[in-house]
């Protein structure tokens, strides 16, 4: 699979087998997001490969509470209301039940933290296509990123005073007949461009 391959047949799966990810490739992954651009070539993106169910339950708990009291308001991005709602009901699962979630953080008072982070996903996601592994870009720890409850969780796996989590991905093999991640090519509908 060459790159723009992996970037036109790249889609969010959200539904993934307890099939566990080999260590091999959740590697490659990693490294295809240590190896994204950074502002200034800083390269402070903290990566956390998380493939333990018991941490990943336990986020998954946290996550869920954390949303539950939140205000639901129609002003709201659409998926923080959904991720409310489905918290206030009590059966959220923020990481469709991947098997692995690779958290990102970056320094909270660097300028650049979220674009670096994104980078750094982007990369994973497109190495997990190529993989032949699903890939979903998770926003609800970002959301989340001051809350007490979870920074004291996180902190305990390494998670540094002076750092936030911007994004992370979950990833898995899919939950299809073939095993393998959607691939059909979507058409472009929006993303204007203007050649001057």
């Amino acid at each position: 699979m060459n790159t723009l391959e992996a970037i036109k047949t790249r889609r969010s799966t959200r539904k993934f087998k307890a099939q566990p990810v080999e260590l091999e490739k959740l590697q490659t992954i990693v490294d295809a997001g240590r190896f994204g651009p950074t502002g200034g070539n800083a390269q402070s993106n903290h990566f956390f490969v998380i493939s333990d169910a018991v941490v990943i339950a336990k986020l998954k708990e946290l996550v869920q509470a954390a949303f539950a009291k939140m205000e639901l308001r129609d002003d709201l991005y659409k998926s923080l209301k959904n991720s409310i709602m489905l918290s206030q009901k009590g059966n959220y699962s923020f990481s469709y039940n991947a098997p692995v979630l690779i958290v990102v953080a970056n320094k909270k008072d660097y300028g650049n933290n979220m674009a670096d982070v994104a980078c750094a996903v982007e990369n994973m996601m497109l190495a997990a296509n190529e993989l032949d592994l699903g890939s979903c870009y998770i926003n609800q720890l970002k959301w989340l990123n001051e809350d007490p409850t979870l920074l004291e969780y996180l902190r305990g796996f390494g998670l540094r005073e002076d750092e936030r989590v911007y994004a992370s991905v979950a990833i898995g093999y899919a939950d299809t007949e073939s095993g393998l991640p959607n691939r059909t090519e979507s058409p472009r509908t929006g993303n204007l461009v203007e050649y001057l």
